[in-house]
């Protein structure tokens, strides 16, 4: 994650409580991996090793997390200027000869597309950003390609 990271106002707080959230488990692990790693004759047992396991996957979250704040840039996207798609825009596009939907455009960290929360790097969110309005745009998808004009940008 070289450069900037671009957040939403509400991703970097929901980056921040993460962090808190792994911090902790972090130090509950260490307490546990302290507790169980009492080797007997036949070496470290299987508790421990799987302890440290999710060790190593908490503090590289962790770090990846502190260099994505560190080195935030925090999109404002309710006084933002609509012209143009961009990170924290609502899209409402139609996919022609089908339906409408909205996606929400953020970065790759806030992405969630249950939530249709689309990441600015994904294949969808790349073709839509710096469009505008009334513009059609293809993306390859597993289905063959897709076509979609987009309706409003929020």
């Amino acid at each position: 994650m070289n450069g900037t990271t671009i957040l939403t106002q509400e991703g970097y707080a929901q980056l921040q409580q993460e962090l808190i959230d792994l911090k902790q488990k972090r130090d509950r692990l260490v307490s546990e991996i302290e507790e169980v790693a009492q080797p007997d004759e036949s070496g470290e047992d299987g508790l421990a090793t799987q302890l440290k396991e999710e060790l190593e996957l908490v503090i590289d979250k962790i770090e990846k997390i502190d260099v994505a704040l560190e080195t935030a840039k925090i999109i404002n996207s309710k006084t933002s200027k609509k012209d143009k798609v961009d990170v924290g825009c609502k899209v409402k596009i139609k996919i022609l000869g089908n339906s409408t939907k909205e996606f929400e455009i953020v970065s790759e960290l806030e992405s969630d597309p249950t939530q249709n929360r689309i990441s600015n790097t994904s294949p969808l969110g790349l073709a839509l950003i710096g469009k505008k309005i009334n513009d059609e745009i293809e993306v390859d998808a597993p289905v063959g390609k897709i076509t979609y004009k987009i309706i409003s940008i929020k």
